[in-house]
């Protein structure tokens, strides 16, 4: 074995990475290095690139999912965007003069299937401004994570809250009770609120508040939800589907074999609609042919690829996975293209042959409106922005801070002020470039596993965002079943900290266990919080009530004198000797 490690290196390796080495060394002794702490984090300014870049591209679906979810609360469109018709819609509007022919002027069905070719051309440009919004509040928080916070945390609007903002405040096309615009005020409110809170140290206190067991069981919940992101059809592999009877099954049908599901309600004429406030949900129901999608297969060939490079410990795992399942999808006409010979296909290679495009945001920029400010459901929705940021936001943070090694055993972290600061202060700016809340992204955790440890790794995102201004159609070109393989093996790496939770204790292991289970089940970490959190008061209540009792002298603890084979109760409850193999076992004894 000293021989085995005396024995020099390779000529070829050495000269290889002997450059590298030097510009680490040089880094690191630099300003720079010792303003990111390079040294003391035990990392190198390479490391940091490829854990930003691995972060980036796990991340970098947002741009196209966070702008189509958002474009369809239909942003500024209204009804004045629809364009008259004819009443036969095969015949032009110019030659629409016949006896049986008529101008229809258009109406608020103008928005809904079939959608009037104004209102889609108003919602294809609302797409395209919510990208640049998405790459400009993202390139700003990752921006002042890096240089303040000095974290290795990749930041952009968060999958839960947009959904939120798109379908239960906005509503489909506009079909909600609150405007975009005025969701946009909302938000721009909880951002002011949430920065005020930050500032002043509150978030932090709040957040010590969550039970250890749920903070611990956190970033295993975090991991199993995004390994169920990265098995689903819109966001991963597709190896999970819809089912009526169970709700989820084995899917990865091809797209010819799935049918989209929506809810509907027959009235007496027989006449089908959609129920107020449904969406159609696109392709998730397998009708046959399971296990015969060809973009699963490729998706787990990009599995196995990075699974290897994790077992055999490779650096840049995860990018090796998604470029080469990315590359071969760009391929057309074959059966895993990620441009089918359909018109969404055509108009998305349309759009990736650009290569460069640079877009200026033309009307969702300071389009928030107060209008609302009076009702109702306008604070409502204030108020669910803001729990489900302090919940989810924040618990991210620690949750990705633990993932990293940077916790004390209090729980705090080196930089959380600037951490708390960055994502409160992104909020702001996306709510005026007219975008959802912004978070730190788990796929965070991605980049970590690559060796991030310093904010080099989260200005090289914030660097890859500004770059995302030009390449954006390369980049909104990354399919699904590229991100889903990392997202899946960084579920994998999240789910160590399952050992530091005490099974044994059940006050400690119910709280954890739910919190773990509810957050890919309900889709949301806030909701894997709040059960966490409501299960460890529950179960503790009873304790903290006989302790108050005794506190104030009303119940006051027994002991036995002279007997040390009796240990004093507790809670005025005295333990029961006679069964020692049963620790549950106890004998009552209150004092009158």
């Amino acid at each position: 074995m000293e021989m085995e490690a005396e024995r020099p290196p390779l000529p070829e390796h050495n000269a290889h990475t002997k450059p590298l080495s030097r510009l680490n060394h040089c880094v690191a002794k630099s300003r720079v290095g010792k303003w990111f702490k390079l040294s003391q984090r035990n990392s190198t300014f390479t490391t940091e690139l490829r854990a930003g870049t691995a972060t980036f591209l796990t991340m970098a679906y947002i741009l196209a999912v966070n702008a189509s979810i958002l474009s369809d609360s239909g942003g500024t469109c209204s009804v004045s965007d629809c364009v008259p018709l004819c009443s036969d819609p095969s015949v032009s509007l110019s030659a629409c003069n016949g006896s049986s022919l008529r101008v229809l002027p258009p109406d608020e069905s103008c928005k809904f299937d079939p959608v009037n070719p104004g209102y889609a051309a108003c919602l294809e440009n609302t797409r395209k401004d919510l990208i640049v919004a998405t790459i400009a509040s993202s390139l700003i928080g990752c921006f002042i994570m890096g240089t303040f916070a000095n974290l290795p945390l990749g930041l952009a609007p968060g999958m839960g809250s947009n959904a939120y903002f798109a379908y239960t405040v906005v509503g489909f096309h506009g079909s909600g009770n609150v405007s975009y615009q005025s969701a946009l005020a909302a938000v721009f409110i909880e951002g002011m609120i949430f920065l005020l809170v930050s500032a002043i140290g509150l978030r932090a206190k709040l957040a010590k508040l969550v039970p250890k067991p749920v903070r611990i069981s956190s970033s295993a919940g975090i991991g199993l939800f995004l390994a169920f992101i990265g098995l689903q059809n819109n966001q991963g592999i597709g190896l999970i589907g819809y089912s009526s009877s169970t709700l989820v099954t084995l899917g990865a049908c091809p797209s010819s074999s799935r049918a989209s599901l929506a809810p509907v309600i027959t009235s007496a004429n027989g006449t089908v609609s959609l129920l107020p406030g449904g969406t159609v949900s696109g392709d998730i129901f397998c009708l046959r042919d399971r296990m015969e999608s060809p973009t699963l297969w490729l998706g787990l060939v990009g599995f196995v690829i990075i699974a290897y490079c994790l077992v055999k410990n490779i650096k840049g795992a995860m990018i090796y996975g998604i470029v080469f399942v990315t590359v071969v999808s760009w391929f057309r006409n074959t059966e895993v293209t990620a441009f089918p010979n359909t018109d969404a296909g055509n108009s998305a290679h349309e759009y990736f042959k650009k290569v460069v495009d640079i877009h200026t945001i033309k009307s969702t920029a300071g389009a928030l409106s107060f209008r609302n400010i009076g009702k109702g459901y306008f604070w409502e929705a204030v108020v669910t922005f803001l729990y489900v940021d302090i919940l989810d936001t924040t618990g991210t943070l620690y949750s990705m801070a633990r993932f990293a090694g940077f916790t004390d055993e209090k729980g705090d972290f080196e930089g959380q002020y600037f951490a708390f600061m960055s994502d409160a202060t992104s909020i702001v700016v996306g709510s005026l470039l007219g975008t959802s809340p912004v978070t730190a992204f788990i796929e965070s955790s991605t980049g970590i596993r690559e060796g991030g440890r310093t904010g080099i790794t989260a200005l090289t995102v914030a660097a890859f965002f500004f770059l995302a201004f030009f390449f954006t159609p390369l980049l909104a070109s990354i399919p699904a079943w590229a991100v889903g393989p990392p997202l899946i093996l960084v579920g994998v790496l999240m789910m160590r900290s399952v050992v530091e939770i005490d099974w044994e204790d059940m006050r400690e292991a119910i709280p954890a266990f739910v919190t773990l289970i509810l957050m890919p089940l309900t889709y949301s970490i806030a909701y894997g919080l709040i059960g966490g959190i409501g299960t460890y008061v529950v179960l503790n209540l009873w304790d903290w009530g006989w302790g108050l009792l005794r506190h104030f002298g009303v119940v006051k603890t027994t002991r036995v004198p002279d007997d040390d084979s009796h240990p004093p109760g507790v809670n005025g409850v005295l333990q029961n000797q006679h069964s020692p193999q049963n620790p549950t076992a106890k004998a009552l004894q209150l004092e009158a």
